[in-house]
């Protein structure tokens, strides 16, 4: 039976599962690392160091071509899930750095990626400026946050566009519903900051007033307020 013309078949299946199997271990490996590259890249911009990230940024790309490369006879294994899933995190970081720092976007031609898994980036990395505009809410920085929250609302009205099944974008929708919670949550985090620093401006203004002798009591002070509260939602 060993010779027989059936084993010779099985046993060049066999061969090419191996050389699979192979590829398929260096991938996860790969991929793995990959992730933790751009989780690196992603830190060192929250902590501002954008030359490191940049770096990273550099490492990640050059990470991601290699690990593709040997993918083009194994079309099975480009498109299974942890492969998708680095090179989703490459587009998420590259994203995240161009929205910080106003550079170009980079293309899925130019990070290899499908438009599926750019989409689904483009929506992680849309959440990822929650935290750069609550850390600048922090430091009483609220203008300067609001700009976020209009990347995040920009990026949620081009997801909502794409109406495909899931099966085509790769369970898009659920990531557009999560971005959808993180900017509701965000944009009410903002105007609660927002409200709150027109009020400790106003009582400044009222403190300031009383310490002059200028007799601007109180009432003045919160018609001031009710007058940007007005303003606000005009």
């Amino acid at each position: 039976m060993t010779d027989s013309p059936l084993a010779a078949i099985v046993d060049g299946i066999i061969q090419e599962m191996e050389r699979i199997n192979a590829v398929r271990d260096e991938t996860l490996t790969r991929s793995r690392a990959l992730i933790r590259t751009c989780a690196h890249s992603i830190r060192a911009m929250h902590r501002h160091e954008m030359d490191e990230a940049a770096t990273l940024l550099a490492q990640a790309q050059a990470d991601a071509a290699a690990m593709v490369a040997p993918l083009a006879d194994f079309p099975d294994l480009y498109h299974t899930g942890y492969t998708q899933d680095a090179l989703k995190e490459v587009v998420e970081a590259h994203l995240v750095f161009a929205f910080i720092t106003g550079g170009d976007f980079p293309t899925p031609a130019d990070l290899q990626v499908t438009g599926a898994t750019y989409l689904k980036g483009m929506s992680e990395a849309a959440t990822e400026m929650r935290r750069f505009a609550l850390d600048l809410m922090r430091r009483d920085q609220v203008e300067a946050a609001e700009p976020f929250l209009q990347m995040m609302d920009d990026v949620y009205s081009l997801q909502v566009t794409v109406d495909f099944p899931d099966a085509v974008t790769m369970g898009l929708r659920r990531q557009t519903d999560v971005l959808r919670g993180v900017l509701e949550r965000t944009r009410g985090d903002l105007t609660m900051a927002m409200r709150q620093e027109k009020m400790r401006t106003a009582l400044r203004h009222f403190e300031q007033a009383s310490r002059a002798g200028e007799g601007e009591d109180e009432e003045l002070v919160l018609e001031e307020w009710d007058e940007g509260e007005e303003g606000e939602k005009g």
